[in-house]
């Protein structure tokens, strides 16, 4: 919080190229201590996560499009919220020392006496032609590397660019922000002598999931960036080291490269499943239709969990079942020895993980991750005259406590937490399915195809909007309640596990190629 009466500090962090999980270790600790976080559009609004509740977000946007329209504003925004106690962090694109004006804007905190750090960041002069395939230095193609404004400060008088020299420099050339000024750097360094045949590459939003990449010679590259209306920002790599992008590209020839999928998962769990398909190369984008809040009356379980000892089964049917039942537990000031001598069955492989986490290991975890695997396996092991306590949601699939019943089972269900639909921008979320917007629709649950559907007016209003978008299930109860609510089912995962949700999706896009086994990072 802020200091009040004593002047703050800022602390000009390098926000990276664009994938957050390249953002340094440091800038994020700087992120996480903020008050303020001033922030432009190079900047990924995702490293605002790691900032406290608290902190004051202000978007500065870019000339002529944000708030503060020029350097000066933002400046005098820098010092006067450090002024007031704050801990101001700068969020800037890349490197700030890289033709990125931080040198200018700690030059005014300095000047103001204010306390401030420098934290650089993955400059995108590098890292985005990392992403491309393309080394920017190479032990047989490029033994230098220069680093060059596309876009010089427009007050001085004449241009500081040495042309000449950058013609004839043999190693690689990296222009940023300067695809608007494309013309003008082919024209130049072709009249100062560099061959028209040399290699060039533009990349466009490098290290993000939409990346786009355009590549050619100086002959004709500005004729291949109309082509296809590139726009900033861009970065430009001239020379020889543009070839190895044909053996080299690796970011954009993985599978679901450039697939944008809809992840409707609760918001705490849905990043799981997003980095499983960022591995894979898509863009995942959250909008959860699920939250998951405590019952209405803890009345029952605690019920069940004071006379713990007269069941012989503990049934644990998902994730966030274990997690809100072994939570109740510690609240009443117990632990894994009051779940002596109960018989756990788990009803999939991640469910026993998360019970694992709490010191508790399933006795069964069945083959068929459902209620009709569960039945299975407990049938066999024999359940007649047994007491069975099974805590899951308030709404769920009746077939499992009937059934076991039905086996001479004594069973008890209590509800540890309700799934409930979450506020959402729902024309934001309709925009985007706009044109195809969303290439795959997921599904984990029943209750997030439930609260789906519940977002738009009506069945007609839901088929419109997913028309041109495949829907993946987890298995084949959700499958079956998409199909319930009117809409077509394209993909079923072979386990009801979010590994082979994204696996299913991937051969799906590529059914011939071998899957590699990702290590998601």
């Amino acid at each position: 919080m802020p200091n009040s009466g004593n002047v703050g500090k800022v602390l000009i962090v390098g926000a990276g190229p664009g994938d957050p999980g390249l953002l340094t270790l440091k800038g994020k600790v700087c992120i996480e201590k903020a008050d303020v976080v001033v922030f432009d559009y190079l900047a990924n609004p995702a490293l605002l996560e790691f900032a406290p509740a608290h902190a004051e977000k202000i978007y500065i946007g870019r000339r002529g499009r944000g708030m503060y329209s020029s350097q000066d504003d933002i400046n005098a925004l820098l010092v006067s919220k450090a002024r007031e106690g704050n801990c101001v962090v700068r969020l800037k694109g890349g490197d700030p020392f890289v033709f990125g004006r931080g040198g200018e804007e700690a030059e005014v905190v300095a000047e103001a006496g204010i306390p401030f750090e420098i934290i650089p960041g993955v400059t995108s002069a590098v890292a985005v032609p990392a992403y491309a395939g393309i080394p920017v230095t190479h032990r047989t193609m490029a033994s230098t590397v220069t680093f060059v404004t596309g876009h010089e400060d427009p007050t001085k008088d004449e241009s500081v660019v040495e042309w000449p020299r950058l013609a004839s420099v043999n190693g690689t050339l990296i222009f940023l922000m300067g695809v608007k000024n494309l013309p003008l750097i082919v024209e130049k360094l072709i009249t100062e002598g560099k061959s028209p045949e040399t290699p060039v590459a533009l990349i466009r939003r490098g290290t993000y999931m939409s990346q786009q990449t355009v590549t050619g010679t100086l002959a004709n590259i500005v004729e291949q960036a109309k082509s296809v209306n590139l726009q900033p920002p861009t970065v430009i790599v001239i020379g020889s080291v543009v070839r190895l992008r044909d053996r080299l590209d690796w970011f954009e020839q993985r599978p679901l490269f450039g697939k944008r999928i809809l992840v409707t998962r609760p918001k705490h769990q849905a990043p799981v499943f997003s980095r499983l398909l960022e591995a894979y190369g898509a863009e995942p984008i959250e909008c959860s239709t699920l939250d998951i809040i405590p019952p209405q009356s803890w009345g029952p379980v605690d019920e069940a969990i004071s006379k713990i000892q007269k069941y012989q089964w503990l049934v644990l049917t998902s994730v966030n079942g274990v997690q809100a039942f072994m939570k109740r537990l510690q609240f009443h000031g117990r632990d894994i020895r009051s779940l002596a001598g109960l018989r756990l069955c788990c009803i999939g492989p991640k469910t026993a993980e998360e019970a694992a986490r709490y010191g508790i290991h399933a006795d069964f975890v069945p083959d068929e991750f459902q209620a009709e695997g569960v039945l299975d396996t407990m049938g066999k092991a024999g359940v007649a005259g047994l007491h069975v306590l099974i805590p899951r949601a308030a709404v769920a699939r009746e077939i499992l406590p009937e059934q076991l019943r039905e086996m001479g089972a004594v069973v008890d269900v209590v509800s540890v937490y309700r799934a409930v639909p979450p506020q959402v921008d729902v024309e934001g979320l309709k925009n985007r399915f706009q044109g195809g917007g969303i290439h795959f629709l997921t599904f984990a649950s029943s209750s997030t195809v439930r609260n789906f559907c519940q977002l738009f007016e009506n069945q007609e209003e839901v088929l419109q909007a997913t028309k041109e978008s495949v829907i993946a299930c987890i298995g084949p109860i959700t499958a079956q309640t998409v199909v319930e609510h009117g809409l077509s089912v394209d993909i079923i995962a072979k386990e009801n596990t979010l590994p082979a949700l994204a696996e299913a999706i991937v051969r799906h896009v590529k059914p011939n190629e071998e899957i590699q086994n990702l290590c998601s990072v």
